[in-house]
């Protein structure tokens, strides 16, 4: 394992008022986001949109790095040129999918430790400089039980300690669900004990906080709770639990947008900079994003499939992509959606 390496990569994935493009969908997942937009779901649509969103021009001045799935890591534009080299850092999801956790109907765990460290290795042969392990915990009538959080956050800790080995940055990634009408200080109590059961399974498997970057839920209210909190309030209340529960030396916090509106995203990461991302209040770690269909989506619904949309797609993109950068600096507001 090369330390500095790592702690060094994972320095520049967060740095610079940079984000990082969450374009992991699996087949299945990418498929069924092309059949509600009305588009053929084959191979050659998805190389073709995935094309489209690496080689956005500009799109480095805001984003530092891609995640990519197992399909599109091994994916080529038009040219002949890999996707790893076209994207400044190219990084891939390597868990398996969250499948039910048996003995605990309804909860999930998410499988693909058996063979890892040979995927690993493949995948930094190929150019990856990072990896990353989503979990999945949903808040309900007794959930999520204490099975469920232990068995994720081992998995996530021994994900995390095989990257380090292959010399890929970990993002740890242990998301508590928007699903449901759990109010927001419900979200806040289950996702702290979350990170808390994470952050000691990282080390008792020897995993350098320096050299990972955590990507959590942001603390909202489900989404069928009465009672939707504001920007600023999810934003406190967010800032607040981390500073709780994450150590320090973590090289940087990525949020997931999770199902939120790009709009709303923005909106809330904007609210973290500007009441805790600057003096007098200083996090002791980056706080950045890590987003998929918050980002993808409105290019997604201008490219429809067909070619001519092209540019006016990766406009989209490139729009969303400065909007998350502004936030990073406290600077966004509503203005920038119709400027």
């Amino acid at each position: 394992m090369k330390a500095q390496e790592l702690i060094d990569t994972a320095r520049a994935l967060v740095a610079g008022d940079k984000g990082l493009l969450a374009m992991d969908e699996s087949n299945p997942t990418c498929n069924k986001r092309f059949a509600d937009a009305k588009i053929s779901q084959t191979d050659e649509a998805r190389r073709a949109y995935r094309e489209l969103l690496v080689t956005t021009p500009g799109l480095g001045e805001c984003i530092s790095g891609a995640i990519l799935y197992d399909e599109t890591i091994r994916q080529e534009t038009q040219d002949g040129t890999p996707f790893v080299q076209v994207l400044i850092a190219a990084g891939i999801k390597v868990d398996m999918g969250a499948k039910a956790l048996a003995g605990h109907p309804g909860e999930k765990i998410s499988e693909g430790l058996d063979g890892l460290r040979e995927r690993l290795a493949e995948y930094a042969r190929m150019g990856a400089r990072f990896a990353k392990w989503r979990a999945v915990l949903a808040i309900g009538e007794g959930w999520p039980t204490p099975a469920c959080i232990e068995v994720n956050a081992h998995a996530l800790a021994r994900y995390a300690a095989l990257c380090q080995e292959a010399t890929l940055v970990p993002i740890v990634e242990p998301e508590v669900l928007m699903d449901g009408d759990h109010t927001l200080e419900r979200c806040r109590s289950v996702t702290e004990h979350v990170l808390h059961r994470v952050f000691d399974q990282l080390r008792l498997q020897g995993v350098m906080l320096e050299a990972m970057i955590l990507k959590p839920n942001m603390v909202l209210p489900g989404l069928t709770c009465a009672t939707q909190e504001s920007v600023d309030v999810v934003a406190a209340a967010t800032v607040k639990s981390l500073l709780r529960v994450v150590p320090a030396a973590v090289a940087g916090i990525a949020f997931l947008s999770g199902g939120q509106s790009s709009e709303l995203a923005s909106a809330r990461l904007n609210a973290m900079h500007g009441r805790f991302g600057l003096p007098p209040v200083q996090a002791p770690w980056p706080l950045t994003f890590s987003f998929g269909r918050a980002l993808q989506q409105p290019a997604l619904e201008i490219w429809a499939g067909d070619e001519l949309n092209r540019v006016a797609a990766q406009q989209a993109l490139l729009h969303r992509a400065r909007c998350n950068a502004a936030a990073l600096r406290g600077n966004y507001h509503a203005g920038m959606e119709t400027a």
